[in-house]
């Protein structure tokens, strides 16, 4: 029995990647919560504001989720640096990132200038939806950088494994978010009354307090001895031109997911008002439930590259297997949930002024969604796990492509093809979804199974011998 206990020890590290993920899911569901407040008020203070913050906030996300992703791709260098010991590279890796940063800042000034009313006028949302889209994208890409430079930051910590100033900087942010959204939202507190556009402006103070808190605990004397964060600024062609390598498409795998649910958003639009905002109303919940997967294949992806840096493959394995487990265990909790008591889950969102027939509508299409989410949160974990080890290896052509052609052909075509030619409901819209994460799910357990992630490094083959 002893012995029993032993080899299970061995195989399987829970302790270490509770330590390194469980920050992180904290972290990211903190920040899921503080959309999920926005979503909340903004449901509670009109159904076109609920119908508009969606697609607004998913359109723009798909912008931030890519300079972000690149961003936030400095972690698995500065993972595998730090476990090749080469600390003298991070802060060189790092500042490279802060370049790109900057740069993204250009680029969704622009979009906020020049985008906002095209982008919309091409989803045909009624006019009342539509100029509360406007306004709410404008704001949040106007505070992009801020997003960006959040990832950016936050990968100093992730990539060494220390995940816990990260969430404490997350939850303060929070805490400032939400009693702030609902002033400004609602009017209170001597606030004027802002609607969506406070919603806004609630949520880009909350990212800049966030990035404040970074650049405090950052670069310190401490960190510039350790890692050079404040010596090693200068421009680095080379590392900047590696970070582009391996971030641009190990981003465009998730800015692609991010797309693909976008379309798919905009399309479900065009059934009817009810249908959008209970598919709203379920991404929102959804987008709670399933950011600790998300932080789950963040923090993979550091074990993954902090094990091959050190040339260990199997302390890699032993961390992926022990997080399947973990997360599985959570999925299986809130699909009881969202399978049993799915009134229950939906009735912060359902505002009591509404007229009865909207809100038996809404119930009923979203208790039906709820049961379609549970068996996707299912795939969707094991999905996340296989792609955070495949990104930390750096694999990400693979991911990129993966996404990219299997969005295509599995969601937004069909949806595409059903809503405008066959009359495709909101049931049949969300079954192409739950066949996505299908392929996606079998696409990336392959290649986990072939085991060429392995051999892979991001960093330079001297760096690994440091």
């Amino acid at each position: 029995m002893r012995n029993t206990l032993t080899q299970f020890k061995r195989k399987y590290v829970y302790d270490d990647v509770l330590r390194v993920c469980l920050p992180l899911v904290l972290s990211m569901s903190a920040t899921t919560v503080m959309e999920f407040t926005d979503r909340a008020f903004l449901s509670n203070y009109s159904i076109e504001a609920i119908s508009a913050a969606v697609p607004a906030s998913i359109t723009s996300f798909l912008f931030m989720a890519f300079f972000g992703g690149v961003g936030g791709y400095v972690g698995v260098f500065i993972a595998q640096y730090y476990g090749s010991g080469a600390m003298d590279r991070v802060g060189r890796v790092l500042w490279q990132g802060i370049y790109f940063t900057i740069f993204s800042g250009i680029i969704f000034w622009l979009l906020a200038i020049f985008a906002t009313t095209p982008i919309f006028n091409l989803a045909g949302h009624p006019v009342e939806v539509r100029e509360l889209e406007e306004i709410y994208f404008s704001i949040l890409c106007k505070g992009g950088m801020l997003h960006v430079a959040m990832s950016t930051l936050s990968a100093f910590f992730t990539g060494r494994g220390i995940t816990r100033p990260v969430m404490l900087i997350t939850i303060a942010a929070v805490l400032i978010n939400i009693p702030l959204d609902y002033a400004l939202i609602f009017g209170k507190w001597g606030f004027p009354e802002l609607g969506i556009t406070g919603a806004g402006i609630a949520t880009v103070s909350a990212w800049g307090v966030n990035v404040l808190f970074l650049v405090i605990l950052i670069f310190t004397e401490r960190n510039n001895k350790l890692y050079g964060v404040l010596s090693n600024f200068a421009f680095d062609y080379d590392v900047f031109k590696r970070l582009l390598r391996f971030g641009v498409p190990g981003s465009l795998q998730f800015t692609l997911d991010i797309l693909a649910f976008t379309l798919f958003v905009l399309l479900v639009g065009r059934i009817g008002k009810i249908e959008l905002a209970a598919t709203n109303i379920v991404l929102s919940i959804n987008a709670v439930a399933f950011m600790p997967s998300m932080g789950v294949s963040q923090g993979i992806s550091v074990m993954v590259g902090q094990a091959l840096g050190k040339g260990k493959e199997v302390a890699a394995k032993r961390a992926v297997w022990s997080s399947i487990h973990l997360l599985l265990l959570y999925i299986l909790a809130i699909d009881l949930l969202f399978i049993f008591f799915p009134e229950m889950v939906l009735k912060p969102f359902i505002h009591a002024g509404r007229d009865s027939a909207s809100i038996a509508a809404i119930t009923e299409t979203g208790t039906t969604l709820l049961r379609i989410i549970s068996a996707y949160l299912f795939l969707d974990a094991l999905y996340m796990v296989f792609s955070g080890v495949l990104k930390g290896a750096g694999d990400t052509r693979f991911l990129m492509w993966s996404v990219g052609i299997s969005s295509i052909l599995f969601l937004v075509l069909p949806v595409y093809l059903g809503i405008t030619r066959y009359s495709m409901g909101i049931g049949g819209a969300w079954m192409c979804v739950l066949l996505f994460i299908v392929v996606l799910f079998l696409l990336s357990a392959g290649r986990y199974r072939t085991g060429k992630w392995q051999k892979m490094l991001v960093i330079e083959k001297e760096a690994q011998r440091h």
